[in-house]
């Protein structure tokens, strides 16, 4: 785990790098509620398949931002270190001062495989991830094969994620117990068509848990996303960030499908 924790620092740096490499830019402000739920289901004592739906909010629920839907695999290796992949669809609808989507509501497809390793620390539980992201983000009302570069633009993505929980009512976390739980992931953009937008995304969220079975649980945290759109503003050529702050209430529900 240590051998991964300097990306971490690396990564919150390059978050305040555009706004110092960057004098001209736009930003634009925006509250969001993310409601979301996750859960992986076990197919014996390895294999686990993962479903996942985020309804993503503007104003905190009034209007839209996107809805995803995602289903996966993984695999683990040891019991601390799990592989797999996926598949993500999402919708991208307009919001915002600046939209990223000024061009109407637009889909974007994904692949991507993981590298998670967990890990205890005290009382402390880590989790880490790596993932790795093939994405073909398309045109309004994109239809046809994914290979059209006329409808769907590819674009690859690594992302680092670090988690921690911390139990509040004792060394361990048990059922019917509150507990701290806190994120941090990156977003870089790499391939030939990446030249300054290197940085895409940052996500940092904390708040409280509550464990109400092994395999139950609810969590609502603050949460912090910055945003640098892939395109500069059409009208003046600026980069564009959005800074969005607000909640993400969560609910994991993991089943037990194959003993």
């Amino acid at each position: 785990m240590k051998f991964l924790l300097p990306l971490l620092a690396a990564a919150g740096g390059l978050v305040s790098l555009p706004a110092a490499a960057q004098v001209s830019r736009i930003n634009d402000f925006n509250a969001i509620g993310w409601y979301v739920y996750q859960g992986d289901h076990q197919l014996g004592e390895r294999w686990q398949i993962h479903t996942e739906y985020q309804l993503r909010r503007v104003n905190f629920i009034t209007d839209r931002q996107q809805s995803l839907l995602r289903g996966g695999f993984a695999f683990k290796v040891v019991p601390r270190f799990k592989v797999g992949g996926g598949y993500t669809r999402l919708v991208t609808h307009p919001y915002g001062e600046h939209p990223v989507a000024d061009g109407g509501s637009y889909p974007e497809q994904r692949f991507h495989a993981d590298l998670e390793l967990s890990d205890e620390v005290g009382r402390f539980a880590l989790d880490q991830r790596i993932r790795l992201e093939q994405r073909w983000i398309g045109v309004p009302g994109a239809s046809g094969s994914l290979g059209n570069s006329a409808v769907w633009s590819r674009q690859n993505r690594v992302r680092y994620q670090l988690a921690l929980t911390f139990p509040l009512q004792g060394p361990t976390l048990d059922d019917g117990e509150w507990y701290l739980t806190a994120f941090d992931e990156v977003f870089l953009n790499f391939g030939r068509e990446i030249t300054t937008n290197v940085f895409n995304q940052n996500r940092i969220a904390g708040g409280l848990g509550y464990r109400v079975h092994d395999n139950f649980r609810l969590e609502l945290q603050f949460l912090n996303q910055i945003t640098h759109h892939f395109d500069p503003d059409p009208r003046t050529g600026f980069p564009v960030y959005e800074f969005n702050n607000g909640f993400r209430l969560g609910l994991t529900y993991n089943l037990t499908l194959i003993e």
